[in-house]
This record gives C-alpha cells, sequence and structure tokens, in this order.
C-alpha cells in the first residue's frame, strides 16, 4: 500500500473549499466495493484482476473476445456515433466482451456497450441538438470553480441517456461476465483512474445511478474549460474528496488496466481476440501557415499537442497487439476540406462528422489495419467480409 502524507491537523483538512485528498491511496466511496482498478496493482492481485474481468476463454467459447476502444475528442465523439451506427447497419459489427471509454468516449461507451439496441440513442445524443447548449455563457462557473463553464452542463447533456433502464441493462450484462471500463484522472494523485461500471451499476439503485453519471461528467470535464469532479471518498471512517478531471490527460486511449497489460499470462487469456480502436480526432498533420498572434499559436500548439498524445497511444497499443497476436483495426476521422474544429457544438457540425463516420462505416473505409489478423484470424476475417 503507498502512503500519503497524513494531514497535520483539522485545519489542514480544506483546501479553498473542497476537503483534503485521502491520506492512502485505497480510499472506498461508502456503499461502494471493487468498482475501481488502480494501474498500479501488484503483480500478486493480477489473477484476481483478470477474474473480475471474465478474460478466461472458458466464459466466451462460443463467441470472440472484440474489445473495443473509444477515445476522447470531444465534439469529434459526433464521428464515432456514427462509426458505430454504420457499422450496425453494415452489418459487421460485433458484440463487444469489453469496451474501454476516455473523455467523449466515455459518453458513447454505455450505449456503444449496449449494442444496436441503443443506437437510435446515440445517435439524438449527438445530433439531436443537446451540445450546443454547452457552451452557454449562461453555465459559466464561479470564479473559484476550476474552470470556465459548471459541470452541471455535461451532467444536463447525458441525462436524458444515462437512466436506471440503461444502468440496469449494463448490470445484467456485467452479470454474463462482460465488463465496461472508463478512465478519468485523479487530478490529486495524477495518476489514471479506471473504473468498472457494470459493478457500479451492479450495486443499483439511486446511488449507483448518480455515481455512474458522476464518473461520466467527471471523465469528459476537460481541464479548464468545465469545473473538476469532487468525489467523496472515505478512510477509516473520515470522509476526504478526490479531484477527478478529464481521462485523456492520463490516457487518451486505454485496452484494459495497465497492470493487466504487464501480465506475461495475458496473451493465453486473450487468445482469438480482436481490437478495435476508434479515435475521435485526426490524426494526420495539417499543415498550414500559423499567423503570430497569441490565440493561433495557442490554439495550433494545443492541435498539436493532441495529436501527439493521440499518435503516442495509438502506438503504444499496436506494440502491445503485435506482442500479444491481437489482430488491431483502428479508425479516426479523416482530414476534410474544411478542417475539424473538436470544440464546435454546433447541431450542423456534429452531423456532418456523425454522417462522415457512419458513411465510413457502410462504405468500408472506416478500418485502417494496425496489427494484421494471422493464420485463423485471416481465415475468419475473409469469411466475415464475404457475406
Amino acid at each position: 500500500m503507498v502512503k500519503l502524507p497524513a494531514p497535520a491537523s483539522s485545519e489542514t483538512r480544506s483546501v479553498r473549499g473542497r476537503r483534503a485528498y485521502p491520506p492512502v491511496s485505497n480510499a472506498q466511496i461508502k456503499g461502494f466495493t471493487d468498482i475501481r482498478l488502480s494501474a498500479d496493482t501488484a503483480e500478486e492481485a493480477l489473477q484476481q484482476a483478470a477474474d473480475r474481468l471474465s478474460l478466461p476463454r472458458a466464459n466466451w467459447a462460443s463467441e470472440r473476445f472484440d474489445i473495443l476502444a473509444l477515445s476522447g475528442g470531444a465534439a469529434g465523439g459526433a464521428f464515432g456515433a456514427g462509426a458505430l451506427c454504420g457499422w450496425t447497419k453494415s452489418g459487421h459489427r460485433p458484440r463487444f466482451a469489453l469496451v474501454t471509454g476516455v473523455s467523449t468516449g466515455a459518453l458513447i461507451a454505455p450505449l456503444a456497450f449496449l449494442g444496436a439496441a441503443y443506437d437510435e440513442k446515440l445517435r439524438d445524443a449527438y445530433t439531436g441538438g443537446h451540445a450546443r447548449s454547452l457552451l452557454d455563457p449562461r453555465r459559466l462557473a464561479p470564479v473559484l470553480s476550476g474552470g470556465l463553464l459548471r459541470a452541471e452542463a455535461l451532467e444536463a447533456l447525458i441525462t436524458p441517456f444515462v437512466d436506471m433502464e440503461l444502468i440496469e441493462a449494463i448490470a445484467r450484462e456485467h452479470e454474463r461476465g462482460r465488463r465496461l471500463l472508463v478512465a478519468t484522472t485523479d487530478l490529486d494523485s495524477q495518476s489514471a483512474c479506471i473504473w468498472d461500471m457494470g459493478a457500479i451499476a451492479s450495486h443499483g439503485g439511486e446511488k449507483a445511478l448518480r455515481l455512474f453519471k458522476d464518473i461520466l461528467v467527471a471523465s469528459a470535464s476537460l481541464p479548464v474549460v468545465f469545473s473538476p469532479r469532487l468525489i467523496d471518498v472515505e478512510v477509516d471512517g473520515q470522509t476526504y474528496q478526490e479531484m477527478h478531471v478529464d481521462g485523456g490527460l492520463a490516457s487518451p486511449l486505454f485496452l484494459m488496466p495497465e497492470s493487466l497489460l504487464r501480465w506475461q499470462k495475458l496473451g493465453k487469456r486473450l487468445k482469438g481476440g480482436r481490437v478495435h480502436v476508434i479515435i475521435n480526432t485526426v490524426l494526420d498533420p495539417a499543415p498550414k501557415t500559423t499567423a503570430p498572434n497569441m490565440a493561433t499559436v495557442t490554439t495550433r500548439s494545443f492541435d498539436a499537442m493532441l495529436r501527439f498524445s493521440y499518435r503516442q497511444a495509438l502506438s503504444t497499443a499496436v506494440t502491445l497487439c503485435a506482442a500479444r497476436g491481437l489482430p488491431l483495426r483502428t479508425a479516426s476521422i479523416p482530414r476534410l476540406p474544411d478542417g475539424v474544429n473538436l470544440m464546435n457544438f454546433d447541431t450542423a457540425a456534429m452531423q456532418s462528422l456523425f454522417e462522415t463516420g457512419q458513411g465510413m462505416a457502410l462504405n468500408g473505409s472506416l478500418w485502417s489495419t494496425a496489427v494484421p489478423p494471422q493464420g485463423l484470424e485471416r481465415i475468419l476475417d475473409a469469411l466475415s467480409s464475404s457475406k
């Protein structure tokens, strides 16, 4: 157990209106157990983590172990939503054993996890005009809140789609062995936090629904733009708070908890699996003359930083899958004539991105092969594409 310095006195328990960060790394949320998978899990805990993720192939003897990883990208999530809906219409979309999401990918993940029956909700979430009020000046946050806009703006966006019916459906799939994971960034510890959303849903009731929403909002809370989410935790009966923000800070996309990626036996557990990654942004550089003013330089610098971080995260995923013999396909927003503004939540712009993703899925241009299938995988893919 990694211990942090404990508060010196009761006066240090609050910092500018919030409770202090917990003095130990294993703080619990009251009423919930086994809902987080630490990126620092010790080697001896890997077997337990694998069992919790239902990785043994015996549970999936009749199905392939398909993993879907959804990246961040703000308004670019409309592309991923369209890609999934088009994938359904193509007739080739599998049922995923494991779905992971970060930032806007975290908002897509629950609906993607539940499958084609939720495609219309997914379409509505990104093209129904719900996001256009996100940047409404009336949602400006107080000066000391840590962001320009209130986190409630994001909560208002997801509330029509994340309800008791949805988490009950996720709980049922969790019981069957499927897993839905979402990443946030714990700003206090400066580390990734991976949440088992099916485990949260399985607790049931309003508290589970509330925490489920809090995690989604936290994962999509772009720093500076949206206020962080404070999550109450307990240690030895004392209440503390963790500050969580956009999961993309720590992990732009992830396939599974970092501890499992280091496990030598992982390859045997995933034999016969496939990995699909949807990146909700443009990866290819967009060369152009940059105007020498602060706004343009800042915007271009931020854009370049994002592209480099996503390319690095994808490179890590490619290396992992190549080492484990897992075929990997990726999809990302193509370079469009008018460019892509990931902070443009205008309904028409998001509709255009949605249609781009859907159209690419339908015409067969969505996927690029980063790690090719081997042996039997090639045969299965050939049979699938011939249907």
